[in-house]
């Protein structure tokens, strides 16, 4: 097969990236960038290409339903939880609201706490249960 010889321009980087590919190889640009052009020209490349994203595109669309069913459980179990609790709390006396809210500050001050340091041990509750 005879070659022809072509001029062109490449941005900067586009270059070096090429450059560094054919160190990291230890090949040709021109090889490098002859076989980009026959992917690039290729409709095999293309349908390859393509094929390849709407796998990736199905896998993110499924994590995404996932997550979607995951809180959609979260936000029932959670109105669940609200209904529940509201409904056995009785109110707290006037005289008695300033340290409710002083001890609701604090338990809520504990609970974050608790809930910072079970995150960045990688812990959680879901986990906990299900093992």
């Amino acid at each position: 097969m005879t070659r022809a010889r072509l001029n062109i321009f490449l941005e900067r980087d586009h270059a070096a990236r090429i450059d560094e590919l054919a160190t990291m190889k230890r090949s040709s640009k021109s090889s490098i960038v002859g076989t980009a052009i026959a992917a690039f020209l290729s409709p095999e490349g293309h349908e390859r290409l393509e094929k390849a994203t709407l796998q990736r595109l199905r896998k993110i669309d499924d994590r995404l339903d996932g997550i979607e069913r995951d809180q959609t459980i979260l936000i029932e179990a959670f109105a669940l939880y609200l209904l529940h609790h509201f409904s056995i709390t009785a109110p707290v006396p006037e005289a008695h609201q300033g340290a409710a809210r002083a001890q609701g500050r604090a338990r809520f001050e504990q609970f974050a706490q608790q809930l910072a340091r079970k995150l960045q041990r990688g812990a959680t509750f879901a986990k906990d249960v299900t093992q």
